[in-house]
């Protein structure tokens, strides 16, 4: 136990250090003593009680969610964008910008020489928010056919272009339809040496952006008409809960046995795992149950996404 004396000089010490600003050889010299003996009786203060640290910031609370998100999935990073204030395209610019920053620091450290990008709203914000910086060796490969002619640019062909011409650097075509009409008109497409070649490419880029979305609830596909009534009822009834790249899975993470899967001209989600590093971009809490499926199937490494639904991912721990 501390008597009256040592704990009254302790509190004089973290005052100096925390409060005045003092370093703690300047404290060490005023008391007489060397600046280890210092260093320890802050730390045995920390212990005591005497010295609570806070850290008061806004970021404080989705740092936590940032930390537990990683270790509840076993993620290599989690980016959590605050959404306080923020209409629901505010969070999708802001979720992409965070997207664009996390890809161009990445691009920085490693020598990553071929990206892989799928499609969707998400992801062409994150291409958007992409800085100007060259990055000549790279070459970005579109991971999923084309969606048809409505909104082109969000197609994974039209975001690999506009990234490459951000990046000064090549990409590739993949001129396919995502999804074709039958099993055989699709073998016969991936079996044409144009298509071929790039499907080879799609499974040795060193990472890949993907969004994810949700067949049910706020469906891009659905709402350019990809999707029909009835193969969304399939969907249901087989228990597809979201899909990657245009590939449909169950809530356990595992791909759906629905004949849209072997439909699909792009990677498949077993290629997927294989990929070194899989950055997923998401935004909305209408695709909780899609990007908690995609985490248990252990389809990403990184994941980006809004406080709101990062939140709801982590409830009841």
């Amino acid at each position: 136990m501390l008597n009256w004396e040592e704990r009254k000089q302790m509190v004089k010490l973290a005052n100096l250090y925390y409060i005045e600003g003092w370093t703690q050889q300047q404290i060490a010299k005023k008391v007489g003593v060397s600046r280890p003996i210092i260093s320890k009786l802050l730390q045995r203060a920390k212990e005591l009680g005497i010295i609570e640290v806070y850290i008061k910031d806004e970021s404080v609370h989705t740092v936590d969610l940032e930390l537990k998100l990683e270790k509840k999935y076993d993620l290599q990073d989690a980016i959590v964008i605050s959404t306080v204030g923020l209409t629901p395209e505010m969070t999708k610019r802001a979720v992409g910008q965070a997207g664009a920053y996390y890809l161009s620091k990445y691009l920085k450290r490693m020598d990553a020489k071929k990206l892989g990008i799928s499609w969707g709203s998400t992801l062409a914000e994150l291409v958007k928010e992409y800085p100007f910086e060259r990055k000549e060796e790279m070459n970005i490969v579109p991971l999923v056919g084309g969606m048809g002619t409505q909104h082109v640019e969000i197609h994974a062909n039209q975001l690999a272009y506009e990234l490459a011409k951000k990046m000064g650097c090549t990409c590739s075509y993949l001129y396919a339809p995502a999804i074709v009409e039958t099993k055989e008109l699709k073998e016969h497409l991936v079996a044409m040496k144009e298509i071929s070649s790039v499907l080879e490419e799609v499974k040795e880029v060193d990472l890949a952006l993907v969004g994810i979305g949700n067949p049910h609830k706020g469906s891009t596909m659905k709402e350019l008409n990809y999707l029909k009534e009835d193969d969304l009822q399939n969907l249901r009834k087989m228990g597809a809960v979201g899909d990657i790249a245009s590939r449909f899975f169950e809530a356990s993470g595992e791909s759906v046995d629905h004949p849209l899967n072997d439909k699909v001209i792009g990677l498949s989600l077993e290629d997927l795992r294989q990929i070194k590093k899989v950055i997923g971009v998401v935004e909305g809490t209408h695709k909780l149950e899609s990007v908690e499926a995609a985490l248990k199937g252990n389809y990403l490494d990184v994941l980006i996404i809004d406080e709101q639904t990062a939140s709801a991912l982590l409830r009841g721990e």
